[in-house]
């Protein structure tokens, strides 16, 4: 019989964690013990993410290479590697920059811009390949400080 079957209602439940909560707990690679279900700050982890820096310390930098996370921070000793953004920053910078095209797109056919069907065009194009190339790395870093603040994947 489990801990789950025995103590079914909230408030008995709730006495067996507090009763049992140094098995809840890890040792951090600073060796300090941290409780594995407490809140880490969700805003700073995500504004160091977004600076492409550790989302822990915001010192350490976060990328080795264009869009390839570090192994662990330099500065305070994360574990990087395990974070695991996957397809998520693509569909954000997919989504945002549509929506910069498609208002320029509305600008153009309202015939308030008054430039060359050609310049809108070329102009569209390189907005088109340039700006998810310039937002992927901060998105992607936001998504990792989401992870991080989270405790998901490995974190």
């Amino acid at each position: 019989m489990t801990a789950h079957e025995v103590y079914k209602s909230g408030g008995e439940r709730d006495a067996y964690i507090q009763r049992n909560a140094d098995r809840h707990r890890v040792v951090n690679s600073e060796d300090r013990m941290q409780d594995e279900t407490g809140k880490r700050e969700l805003w700073p982890a995500i504004a160091n993410g977004v600076r492409c820096r550790c989302p822990r310390c915001g010192i350490g930098r976060l990328y080795r290479a264009y869009l390839k996370i570090a192994d662990v921070c330099p500065h305070c000793g994360l574990e990087l590697g395990n974070a695991r953004a996957d397809d998520l920053p693509a569909y954000i910078a997919i989504t945002i920059v549509g929506h910069i095209l498609v208002v320029g797109l509305f600008e153009f056919q309202a015939g308030a811009a008054g430039i060359p069907p050609w310049v809108y065009l070329l102009g569209m194009c390189f907005a088109a390949i340039a700006l998810p190339l310039v937002l992927l790395p901060s998105i992607k870093g936001a998504v990792v400080g989401l992870q991080f603040a989270n405790r998901m994947h490995g974190f």
